[in-house]
């Protein structure tokens, strides 16, 4: 076995920031066990994905350039995997915890009898001892992600079977450039070696309608999150008033989007987004793991709650305690005040 593999989501544009996360920690991965990092680029008119891709590293770019590739369908990109990955025999596969990835991934798992992990929120390399056996298994991929509904991190090893897959949502891992120079070797994919055409070909996309988010939580360098302690849609106003006095955006927990008090496109936790702003302000938000996964990257994280020992305290680099009713109307007063 060797090789660690990403495939890189690509859709009418640039390879998908979570595939060049992915890469980041790949690289990191790979260097550890000593072996390449390989990406995977499937889709029409690609001419350009080895200079978004080397310089985060990788040292294979497999690249099968094909109009019947594009736009994403299901059964060409697993069949293209599947025998790449039988061909190839990878010891680790990633892939972005997206709308793809999470049709992807399962299918190809599925085929090469492997297992998956979905939802990683951290990737390391390890070893494992059997209970039963005594075996001890090294360089392990480490698999950790939330379990139990969030009240727990479970860390899932994969001693038997290849490869080991993850999937890992975007924003989790950070982005960082390997090397600008850095040129790797490029395999061009023989499609038609690797689909049944008669098969893999029968679903076709006739028509597409795409509209872009308004709400963008991933690039705002401040975020007001409000939770179920806010209390009702009507007082998630005054987060909406911080957030436009400050040049924010307005997040909340998964516990305040059940309540209706804001759309799930504002949701940040591990059924959400995953941000990293420079500055956090929770509000009325107990800080269950659920809800600090998404969020607890955060360059500084200030907590407004009414319980004092209230968990995600923890997190916090300032706790005001407090009704958010009356300390909000006083950040705006004050901030308009002080500020140029």
């Amino acid at each position: 076995m060797n090789s660690v593999f990403v495939y890189c989501e690509i859709e009418e544009g640039p390879v998908a920031d979570v595939s060049l996360e992915l890469l980041t920690k790949g690289r990191t991965l790979a260097s550890k066990l000593g072996v390449k990092l390989e990406a995977i680029a499937l889709g029409s008119g690609l001419k350009d994905v080895e200079k978004q891709v080397f310089p985060y590293g990788v040292d294979v770019l497999w690249k099968g350039d094909d109009k019947r590739l594009a736009p994403y369908t299901t059964l060409p990109h697993t069949s293209v995997l599947v025998n790449l990955f039988k061909e190839e025999k990878p010891q680790i596969a990633f892939m972005g915890a997206t709308s793809i990835g999470r049709d992807l991934g399962p299918r190809v798992s599925s085929a090469l009898h492997s297992g998956l992990t979905a939802d990683c929120t951290s990737l390391e390399i390890g070893d494992y001892e059997d209970a039963k056996t005594k075996q001890v298994y090294n360089n392990l991929l480490y698999q950790i992600r939330p379990a139990f509904g969030g009240n727990i991190v479970a860390t899932i090893v994969n001693p038997e079977c290849r490869p080991q897959m993850a999937t890992v949502r975007e924003g989790v891992m950070k982005k960082e450039i390997f090397n600008p120079s850095h040129q790797g070797e490029v395999k061009n994919i023989d499609v038609d070696r690797y689909v049944n055409a008669d098969v893999d070909f029968v679903v076709k996309v006739i028509e597409r309608h795409i509209e872009k988010s308004k709400i963008n939580l991933k690039t705002a360098p401040i975020i007001v999150a409000g939770g179920y302690g806010v209390g009702s849609k009507e007082n998630f106003n005054l987060l909406y008033e911080l957030a436009e006095v400050l040049g924010g955006e307005v997040g909340a927990s998964r516990a305040a989007v059940d309540a209706g008090f804001c759309e799930h496109e504002r949701q940040i936790g591990q059924t959400g987004t995953t941000v990293r702003p420079k500055l956090y302000i929770a509000c009325g938000i107990s800080g269950q793991i659920q809800h600090t996964a998404g969020m607890e990257e955060s360059a500084m994280v200030i907590a407004i709650n009414t319980d004092s020992n209230a968990p995600i305290n923890k997190f916090a680099d300032y706790v005001i305690t407090g009704d958010l009713n009356v300390v909000i109307p006083k950040m705006i007063q004050y901030y308009k005040k002080n500020s140029k």
